[in-house]
């Protein structure tokens, strides 16, 4: 991901991020009423048509409908749609994987292992910005993959460990997440894949619903149904009682560090669900998610959220391991609770600075929900350099 520019995570914060905020406010608010607007103009033949809107701040852009790739509009509707359903995504995917492998022949980023009592967490940086994991029990030598994207770095990690993969734990359907899930399947004839049968995930041989437990050796993982960024998205949660260590949450695209999945197959108040079941899990629980979006999701929190000091904190250990290519993962819930905005719907401070606080009679479920939204929309319209 592009840097974030230094200035605006750690200097001059105050007024210059209130002047970027009210840049996306205005922005977000008025940018359908302006399109409808303009067009009556020119059906009319007025010079007012002409005029030009007032520049965003540099460190915002809009995303250009020609670029059909954004879902929230209609060309992105129709991309979204032959990503997910034709095999014309397959053939997307296997360009960035290509692509991937020969930009990054050693991964995007340097990862870290976490080993405990009897159970090792290893990441896997694939693609431009994911991580597939390897979750192993040392002792029985047995291994769980989650989101193996990509198959070949999966397979080396695999055999360097020296171990055997007996189940694939998929999030959700997108290539990015499940294109592994074929060669890793017919390579390792026992593996079984785990998912959500109302996802369509490719190669799918052990459906599982909320709450079901996959037992691997020492390994309890529960999968947690967290509908949003797709109808059957899963999380995976890895008890840590059996091995008296922390439990770790592998959150695909529901949860990054200081940012959430967009909201592709449902609502506001679908996704707010989701995020408040994983809020429910404890402070150190270890989050491992699908991208390395650090840098980009935290310089969005400076700007909803210009005084938040641990925010700043955060930035800057991001900043030091990102100059070296190292990844940010994982955080932990407590953390992510103290500076990732869309875990803090509920913090007044957050409500009132987004024009969306409570009123005397306002339900508050519905206020939370509609600043989850306006909160993903204006991440969409944000853009770190």
């Amino acid at each position: 991901m592009a840097a974030v520019v230094a200035a605006t995570a750690l200097k001059g914060r105050g007024a210059r991020n209130a002047r970027v905020l009210r840049g996306i406010l205005s922005g977000a608010t008025a940018n359908k009423a302006s399109q409808n607007r303009t067009r009556a103009l020119q059906s009319h033949g007025s010079p007012e048509c002409k005029e030009e809107p007032e520049p965003l701040s540099p460190e915002l852009e809009y995303i250009p409908r020609k670029r059909a790739k954004n879902p929230m509009k209609a060309v992105g509707l129709a991309w979204y749609s032959l990503y997910t359903r034709t095999w014309l995504g397959y053939l997307f995917y296997r360009q960035q994987l290509r692509r991937a492998r020969n930009r990054y022949p050693k991964g995007h980023s340097r990862t870290q292992p976490r080993l405990f009592n009897g159970v090792k967490v290893l990441p896997i940086p694939v693609l431009s910005d994911n991580y597939s994991y390897l979750i192993i029990d040392t002792q029985a030598r047995l291994a769980v993959a989650v989101d193996p994207s990509d198959p070949q770095a999966v397979q080396a990690s695999i055999e360097k460990e020296g171990v055997t993969l007996v189940a694939i734990l998929c999030t959700h359907k997108h290539w990015d997440h499940s294109g592994g899930n074929r060669d890793l399947s017919r390579r390792h004839h026992d593996c079984r894949v785990y998912g959500s049968p109302q996802d369509g995930i490719p190669y799918l041989t052990h459906p599982l619903c909320h709450q079901d437990v996959v037992s691997v050796g020492r390994l309890q993982i529960r999968a947690l149904a967290t509908p949003g960024h797709t109808q059957g998205h899963l999380v995976y949660l890895l008890d840590g009682e059996p091995y008296e260590g922390p439990s770790c949450l592998f959150s695909g695209d529901l949860l990054f560090l200081s940012g959430c999945g967009r909201t592709f197959e449902g609502t506001a108040e679908t996704m707010l669900s989701s995020l408040d079941t994983v809020l429910g899990l404890g402070d150190d629980t270890l989050l491992w998610p699908g991208h390395e979006y650090a840098e980009e999701n935290l310089g969005f929190a400076g700007v909803v959220e210009p005084e938040n000091l641990a925010r700043e904190r955060k930035m800057q250990w991001v900043q030091r391991q990102r100059m070296e290519r190292k990844s940010t993962c994982p955080s932990t819930l407590g953390e992510e609770r103290s500076y990732n905005p869309f875990l803090r719907t509920h913090c007044l401070v957050l409500q009132e600075t987004l024009g969306l606080g409570p009123g005397p009679s306002e339900d508050e479920g519905c206020s939370r929900a509609q600043l989850l939204e306006k909160l993903r929309r204006l991440k969409d319209l944000h853009k770190s350099k």
